[in-house]
């Protein structure tokens, strides 16, 4: 791969990773099923959980400027097996991700068709279950393919156009929070937390997939000018912006519309139009499909590049890890992940995925957070462009947060992620086991010679003796 990416477009990955769906349609949907207006509280907690967890990903990036993210980091310090299983884990996650925010961004775009006068039928409206007729959500699965297309084009096209969008995105939620704090009624409000806090704590768990977009940013470490002092700050800078605005944002949503006639397709849209700012709503919807294809974009790129790693690892087929030799990127995992993710997205309800996400994604910060925790009493002398603070509390932390919210998903989201994870197992020990023996016999990470690196992240020269 080729190292293209400074701290802006690092910056501008992460924030377009973070804020999409989470802002434009889980929220609205968390509010009027389980939180009511305390989804603010929901964002709060899943955000502090989150930070925990940031700080041990920000260590691992300033020390392991490795594609593969979780899985390179764990397998680095627990052992081949559990990265193996923290990857496989991932790959489902971050793949159900695209699916997630691409029937977010479809029941925008339908808004705006309907706006103009284009109706689609019944049958493409949706994901059986989810209304009368509906068969498939045409929209979320055309997402998903386009979003592949654009990441095969090269690192520099597709990073150039995320950098774009996410400056339009940031902008549309900065108007979304000015215009929408004027029409703010505090009646909304009450009451605030109808669910209990419970209902709140629920809503931290299914949201908690909206802030975490820097894991997927660290799978870019090998196309990142000068990874190890910068992935840590577009990571950190990434997580305090996506945070302001979602707070912000959730008090607009619940202010303007009470919480139960908030539409969970369209929320920001919809609750515009219902105090008569029926064009401004127009702009917003398109401000979350905008928004919502820079989500779909970091997650598919870091599932591709996760991908990339496994195979070159030899934890999964070489074929699926193939650079391109023109535009320098893992092309047959991205169609693969795009088409997977099409599939999910046109047949699956929001929340079902949602979930699923969550449950991957929580599990991998146990892992990672304990990783980091770990390696620092294990190997101090390491080179670490960022260092987790409050050793070893935060870490701790991150640990407790992630079981926790854990511990408040649907027992099925438990069972599927058993079922995934026994068949990551059956794949190791029938292919990858063998295989990795071959293709790096010393192990995924020597991180005693990551010391030999420059700052640039490249190997030093050989000098002369």
């Amino acid at each position: 791969m080729v190292r293209t990416l400074g701290l802006t477009q690092l910056t501008m990955i992460g924030i377009g990773a973070i804020i999409g769906a989470g802002i434009f349609s889980l929220a609205a949907a968390v509010a009027r099923d389980v939180a009511g207006p305390a989804v603010l509280i929901s964002f709060l907690v899943a955000g502090a959980a989150s930070l925990c967890a940031a700080f041990a990903y920000a260590e691992f990036a300033g020390m392991v400027p490795k594609a593969g993210s979780s899985y390179t980091y764990c397998a680095a310090v627990l052992g081949e097996i559990v990265g193996w299983i923290v990857g496989w884990d991932l790959l489902l996650e971050y793949t159900a991700i695209v699916a997630v925010v691409a029937i977010g961004m479809s029941g925008y775009l339908g808004f705006l068709l309907d706006a103009v006068g284009i109706h689609l039928p019944a049958w493409a409206l949706g994901a059986p279950g989810t209304g009368d007729g509906h068969r498939v959500d045409l929209l979320a699965i055309l997402i998903c393919l386009g979003v592949a297309w654009l990441l095969t084009r090269g690192t520099r096209t597709s990073a150039r156009v995320e950098t774009v969008l996410t400056i339009i995105k940031i902008a549309i939620v900065l108007l979304v929070i000015v215009v929408g704090f004027t029409k703010v009624n505090t009646d909304n409000l009450s009451p605030f937390a109808p669910f209990g806090l419970n209902g709140a704590f629920t809503g931290a768990a299914t949201v908690f997939f909206a802030v975490f977009g820097y894991d997927a940013l660290s799978t870019a470490a090998e196309e990142s000018v000068e990874a190890r002092r910068k992935l840590p700050k577009a990571m950190m800078i990434s997580l305090a912006v996506s945070m302001t605005l979602y707070v912000l944002v959730c008090i607009v949503l619940t202010g303007m519309q009470h919480y139960t006639k908030l539409n969970p397709s369209s929320g920001i849209s919809s609750a515009f139009g219902s105090v008569g700012l029926n064009g401004f709503a127009n702009v917003i919807a398109v401000g979350a499909v905008i928004g919502i294809v820079t989500v779909t974009f970091s997650f598919m790129m870091g599932a591709s590049r996760l991908w990339y790693a496994l195979s070159r690892d030899g934890l999964m087929p070489a074929w699926f890890g193939t650079i391109h030799p023109k535009r320098k990127v893992p092309h047959r995992a991205t169609w693969v992940i795009g088409a997977v993710s099409a599939v999910l997205a046109g047949l699956l309800p929001i929340n079902a995925v949602a979930e699923l996400t969550n449950i991957g994604v929580l599990l991998a910060f146990v892992v990672v957070s304990a990783s980091v925790l770990i390696l620092r009493y294990k190997k101090p002398h390491l080179k670490r462009g960022f260092r987790c603070p409050g050793m070893p509390f935060v870490p701790g932390l991150g640990m407790l947060f992630s079981v926790w919210l854990m511990s408040f998903l649907q027992w099925e989201t438990w069972v599927r992620l058993g079922g995934w994870l026994v068949v990551g197992l059956i794949i190791y020990s029938a292919y990858g086991y063998r295989r990795t023996r071959k293709v790096m016999p010393g192990g995924s990470v020597d991180l005693d010679a990551l010391d030999e690196m420059s700052d640039s992240d490249e190997p030093e020269p050989i000098r002369a003796p």
